[in-house]
């Protein structure tokens, strides 16, 4: 009984160890979320145009970034836990960035609404590029290890 329980619990907190997929997927959300503050610290009419807000709205602006907060937070102990339908949905939520270089594409030849300043189109083409790099080594990661490359 004493071993099963070791093994249970070896196995528990190996799931629960950061590899280099989890940490390459924890590292993006901890750069979106200094990205994040950086355009509300430096470029607030930016933030209130991206995040929908009316100008000048503090407490807004504030709610938005703790909600994120939050957000991020969830699913970095998601992530840190090695929650299956996390790895999933991230999996796919990341293959779908590829769409936002087309779509900044289009925004910038000015055939869509464009959804903020020029550089800020371009920053969303870049993350949409970077997250569909990551998706295919979760995807490769997948291939090798399984779930989270455990």
């Amino acid at each position: 009984m004493g071993m099963l329980l070791e093994i249970r619990s070896d196995a528990h907190a190996e799931r629960r160890m950061i590899n280099r997929i989890k940490a390459l997927v924890l590292a993006l959300f901890a750069a979106y979320w200094v990205v994040v503050i950086v355009i509300w610290i430096a470029d607030r009419p930016v933030f209130d145009q991206v995040g929908g807000l009316p100008p000048s709205q503090g407490s807004a602006e504030a709610a938005e970034v703790l909600t994120l907060t939050a957000l991020l937070v969830l699913l970095s102990v998601g992530i840190v836990r090695g929650w299956r339908w996390l790895f999933w949905l991230i999996l796919i939520a990341f293959l779908a960035g590829i769409l936002r270089v087309p779509a900044a594409a289009l925004e910038l030849a000015g055939k869509i609404p464009q959804q903020g300043p020029a550089w800020y189109v371009v920053l969303t083409a870049i993350v949409g590029i970077i997250q569909f790099l990551v998706a295919l080594r979760m995807a490769a990661g997948y291939r090798r290890a399984g779930i989270w490359g455990e």
